[in-house]
């Protein structure tokens, strides 16, 4: 039977077919879609952050397409130009941005921050423009210049602070604070139990209170219950009767008026009480001659 390969047609075939495979299996690593249809879009960058070929796109947290190529103007140098693919099934409505993403372990990716669900659908070939986000690397970065300025200040304070730690000085205000400590504690000990013999008492001085309370209400009552009306009427009266009295001890026309302002009388009065001694002391000499006394009723001889 008649070979129909030859020995060499074996092996270029043999090289074609792995060099084809080997060319799909590194596609399919890289993320590409082998077999399905994918759409074409182009995004703007600014600053490109590292991002390269093959470099996978995420919306939402899902891959949906990969970069395909980076087209960058050598002479304008103005935004930059990246093709990519993204699946078809994904809707992608206007207001679309791109995001470049960079981890902390340096992996980057593209982020698609979709815009308004209901809004126009972009079609193939539209440009999805670029925004600048910080990752988490590049605020690390943009930190080290004060992280390194702060680096000294940090090593001068931890030195004052070994050498305020080896100050014997602390060791006694600690021990002091130590004492304070305890003082503390027994001070709080002592107002608790003072507290607690307030809170024992606090029935009776409730009691006491209320009892108070019932006798200032009482006596309330008891001065709603008199008649401060008629008291002042009595008052009233009184001071009527006091006045007429100071009336007629100032007029001349009464007695005592006449003995208070009538000099004449008051004379005449002490006349008269002076004969009024005299005839008491007479009397008292003399009772013979005003007292006539006979046991037999006969009468006595002048």
């Amino acid at each position: 039977m008649k070979k129909v390969f030859s020995k060499e047609v074996k092996i270029a075939l043999t090289a074609v077919v792995a060099i084809v495979l080997l060319f799909f299996g590194l596609n399919f690593l890289k993320g590409m879609s082998l077999f399905s249809s994918s759409v074409e879009y182009k995004m703007t960058f600014v600053d490109l952050k590292g991002l390269t070929r093959n470099t996978a796109i995420y919306a939402n947290g899902y891959k949906v397409g990969t970069v395909t190529d980076i087209l960058f103007d050598f002479e304008k140098q103005g935004p930059i130009e990246v093709e990519c693919d993204i699946d078809p099934r994904l809707y992608i409505p206007y207001g679309t941005r791109a995001k470049i993403e960079t981890d902390l372990m340096g992996n980057i990716k593209v982020s698609l921050l979709l815009g308004k669900q209901g809004a126009q659908r972009l079609k193939p070939g539209d440009v999805i423009e670029g925004v600048n986000d910080k990752s988490a690397m590049s605020q690390v970065a943009e930190m080290m210049p004060s992280v390194q300025a702060i680096i000294p200040k940090v090593d001068s304070i931890m030195t004052n602070l070994n050498v305020l730690l080896a100050n014997p000085a602390l060791v006694s205000m600690l021990t002091n604070m130590d004492g304070m400590s305890a003082n503390l504690k027994e001070a709080t000990f002592e107002i608790n139990g003072l507290l607690k013999e307030l809170h024992q008492g606090a029935p009776n001085l409730i009691k006491h209170a209320d009892n108070t309370l019932a006798n200032t209400e009482k006596l309330s009552k008891n001065l709603s219950e008199i008649d401060i009306d008629g008291m002042m009427a009595k008052i009233d009266k009184t001071l009527y009767n006091v006045e007429s009295m100071t009336a007629a001890l100032n007029s001349t026309e009464g007695t005592i008026g006449c003995l208070l302002h009538d000099p004449s009388a008051y004379n005449h009065l002490s006349s008269t009480l002076s004969h009024v001694d005299s005839l008491v002391i007479d009397l008292k000499a003399h009772p013979m001659r005003y007292v006539h006394f006979s046991i037999f009723g006969r009468k006595e001889k002048k």
